[in-house]
């Protein structure tokens, strides 16, 4: 009898066994399928659009600018969306991409949503696309620059710290941490900032056609409501996604939008990327670093 219950559940045993056996193949290819597999029939079929994502403090425009020129240079991509929730982070990053995209909206239309947050460096990097749309509920503008540190010198007094300088120049130590700054030294961070912020206003004013004598209206570092943002025509939209998506169908011309699916692993590794650079800018962010 016991044999023969062994021989009836033989196949379930060989099964358990082989599961026990081979558990760590199986998780890693159940990992495989879960971020690769793509069983829909759109892998047969070339995709016309894209979406590439803008989310959290633009620290590096790297990842971005590889999206974008790769979008460039595919002659099957008729048009992007620049789907955007950031507030904003390093000057020079949010310029290099701001000045992508106006490249690419030369080529094939750009339309830049905002999804959540649309602001200072964020707003920057979108201005040149074809129209700008924002969810609702999202917060617009707030273009400004900002240059911001620490002043430990009573600190390093508790603690017994004294510290050394050697320079040569007279702004070279200009945004130090370890004293107050000068009279002459806040002067010369002001003239940068002051320069990077006409710069910024200069750049929406003609992107956006507005008069840059305006700019108390438009900038200044207000930050507005999708609604807001709209009267000062900062946006040209107040609407949803869908309504992204479709404008930016009329605009390609595209009969039939097939939408470029995003590579699962990399969205997830960009996500534990992008959370760490975030992270760090807080926390350990250069005291010499304007920030839009």
């Amino acid at each position: 009898m016991l044999n023969f219950f062994k021989t009836l559940f033989s196949p379930i045993t060989a099964i358990l066994n082989f599961i026990q056996t081979y558990f760590k193949s199986i998780v890693f290819i159940t990992i495989l399928i879960i971020f690769f597999g793509d069983t829909s029939t759109q892998k047969l079929q070339v995709s016309n659009l894209q979406k590439i994502d803008l989310t959290g403090a633009i620290m590096s425009s790297d990842k971005i600018i590889e999206q974008i020129n790769k979008a460039k240079k595919d002659t099957n991509i008729k048009g992007v969306l620049l789907n955007v929730n950031s507030p904003g982070g390093a000057v020079a990053p949010s310029i290099e991409i701001a000045y992508a995209i106006k490249e690419l909206n030369a080529l094939k239309p750009v339309v830049a949503y905002a999804s959540g947050t649309m602001a200072s460096g964020s707003y920057y990097a979108s201005i040149w696309a074809k129209k700008i749309i924002a969810n609702p509920g999202s917060m617009i503008g707030s273009i400004g620059v900002i240059f911001q540190g620490a002043n430990i010198e009573e600190l390093m007094k508790t603690l017994g710290i004294k510290a050394q300088t050697i320079k040569a120049g007279t702004y070279k130590e200009s945004g130090t941490f370890t004293r107050a700054w000068s009279d002459v030294e806040k002067a010369e961070l002001n003239s940068v900032i002051k320069d990077t912020y006409n710069t910024f206003i200069s750049d929406v004013a003609n992107a956006r056609k507005l008069n840059i004598k305006d700019h108390k209206i438009f900038a200044d570092a207000h930050i507005f409501t999708a609604t807001q943002a709209q009267k000062v025509k900062l946006i040209d939209k107040v609407a949803t996604l869908t309504y992204a998506k479709d404008q930016l169908i009329k605009l390609s011309k595209v009969k039939h939008p097939i939408w470029k699916k995003e590579d699962k692993f990399d969205k997830f590794m960009d996500k534990i990327i992008q959370k760490t650079i975030t992270n760090f800018a807080i926390y350990f962010q250069s005291n010499l670093k304007a920030s839009i």
